[in-house]
């Protein structure tokens, strides 16, 4: 039996007075003698976000209990009025007048617009004035950039077929290029056997003849052939950072350093590679018991890391205001997040994802492409086959964690790892798994200057000098030569 309105009011009005305000998904109006101006702008919220329900006659400041003076029935018609005239497009919601608490109140649930049909914005203050979503307990105006992200929902993206202008073929990196024409050849040989490279990548869409007839990379074929397509577009990167705490306030608050920071270029299958590198060697090092042994593991599973930056990659918004913006792979002390321009694209809701076969590319041109790419470590970049979060779940599960955790909102899509298996014991110097890298780069080289050690691992001077005087502290390493001598060594004595 579904329950009615009606019937959930009271357990909605509990929780309103357990937690002394409304919320989210619930707005709460005394509406003694009028509608509220505010009205329109909720019920836009609600409409372009999750949905919610609006209830007219309660005091909050008096516990929700219902308001002296309220009249139900003209607010009610005052309700609908506002969902039929002053919204675009038009609401009509079921609205009811119903008994509580000796009182009357009107209760309206406000369905979320399909992604075809939003913005729902107040008509008199036109789409990019009168457009609002729901945040914390409150309205906000959604920005342009929102809005006509919205708007680009109403059909297919096609910023990934677009020509990247001054750029050339030369621009590709050949050995990708070969690879995928070869993969071609093979595998569509009615399509593609006797055509050459150009005609190949034409076909993918990789590359376009512009108006001089010219063949240029499109935003496509330059982020998964290229060479270096941060040469056109600086911030379609991706930013690795290692956090001391468990949110990025730790850094602010207690004045303290990154632990790592980097930012990655190159094309997606290199990015992918390097985020996913950049995880391990900074992410500690847990154990679980095989059987009798204790089996060493990294903190966060590798599969999971790399399908979870390949997708924020693949389906990242690569419209002209979102090319400022790169991908972030924040690693804190509890869990690992992966955070992406762009909200989810099409009919996929958070709610389905792991659902099988649910899937929806907003760059189907990339994404189409990164089949065909093959990954620096084996394998295509992509599959496309709507079962990426599902590997994720089933790969988490399997090392004793629990699912990611996904948030969605217009302008963004983030995916969080929690961290819920006990790390290995430390050696007796406490070593993090950035010293290690260090240690383990001593120990074999014997001794090295502060600059072969940043050139062979890869992390920055600070965080190198940084160790290197912990570890002086230690005794795991001594000078060569007196304090601030360019000839510098540092020698590992294996204490």
């Amino acid at each position: 039996m579904i329950e009615t309105l009606q019937d959930r009011l009271p357990s909605i009005v509990a929780r309103l007075r357990s937690a002394r305000t409304d919320g989210h998904t619930v707005e709460v109006k005394s509406a003694v003698g009028k509608l509220p101006k505010t009205t329109a702008e909720t019920l836009s919220a609600f409409a372009n976000g999750s949905g919610g329900i609006l209830i007219l006659g309660l005091t909050e400041t008096q516990g929700f209990t219902p308001a002296k003076g309220f009249q139900a029935t003209s607010i009610r018609d005052a309700l609908a009025g506002t969902c039929s005239d002053r919204l675009q497009p038009p609401l009509r919601p079921a609205i009811e007048i119903i008994d509580f608490d000796g009182g009357k109140v009107v209760a309206a649930e406000i369905e979320p617009l399909i992604p075809a049909n939003r913005p729902c914005f107040v008509k008199d203050r036109g789409m990019y004035q009168g457009s609002y979503i729901r945040t914390g307990d409150g309205d906000r105006r959604l920005s342009h950039y929102e809005i006509d992200r919205l708007i680009e929902e109403h059909r297919q993206p096609r910023w990934d077929e677009e020509i990247v202008e001054d750029a050339s073929l030369s621009d590709l990196d050949q050995a990708l290029v070969a690879a995928v024409v070869s993969r071609q050849q093979k595998l569509r040989p009615h399509l593609f056997g006797s055509g050459t490279p150009e005609a190949i990548l034409q076909g993918l869409l990789a590359v376009r003849a512009d108006t001089a007839g010219v063949l240029r990379p499109t935003l496509a074929g330059l982020c998964a052939l290229g060479t270096h397509p941060q040469y056109y577009f600086p911030r379609l990167t991706v930013t690795f950072s290692s956090f001391p705490g468990e949110s990025k306030a730790v850094v602010v608050h207690a004045n303290e350093r990154l632990l790592d920071s980097r930012s990655l270029v190159g094309p997606i299958p290199m990015l992918v590679r390097d985020a996913t590198s950049a995880v391990l060697r900074n992410a500690r090092i847990g154990g679980r018991m095989e059987g009798v042994f204790r089996k060493e593991v990294p903190q966060y599973p590798l599969a999971a890391v790399r399908e979870a930056v390949t997708n924020a990659l693949m389906h990242r918004d690569y419209s002209h205001l979102a090319r400022g913006t790169q991908v972030q792979v924040n690693l804190y002390t509890d869990h690992l997040e992966i955070l992406s321009p762009g909200g989810l694209y099409g009919t996929v809701t958070v709610a389905q994802l792991g659902s099988r076969g649910i899937s929806s590319a907003r760059n189907q041109r990339l994404s189409t492409l990164l089949e065909e790419v093959s990954h620096p470590d084996g394998g295509m970049v992509a599959e496309n086959r709507g079962t990426g979060f599902m590997m994720m779940e089933a790969v988490l599960k399997d090392a004793g964690m629990a699912p990611p955790f996904a948030d969605d909102d217009i302008s963004s899509f983030s995916l969080v790892f929690r961290n819920t298996f006990q790390p290995t014991t430390r050696p007796k110097h406490q070593s993090t798994p950035t010293r290690q890298v260090i240690e383990s780069y001593l120990a074999s080289a014997k001794q090295a200057t502060s600059t072969q050690i940043v050139e062979a691992t890869g992390l920055a001077r600070s965080t190198v000098n940084k160790h290197l005087k912990a570890m002086m502290e230690t005794g795991q390493i001594e000078t060569t030569h007196p304090a601030r001598s360019k000839l510098q060594n540092y020698r590992w004595t294996g204490i």
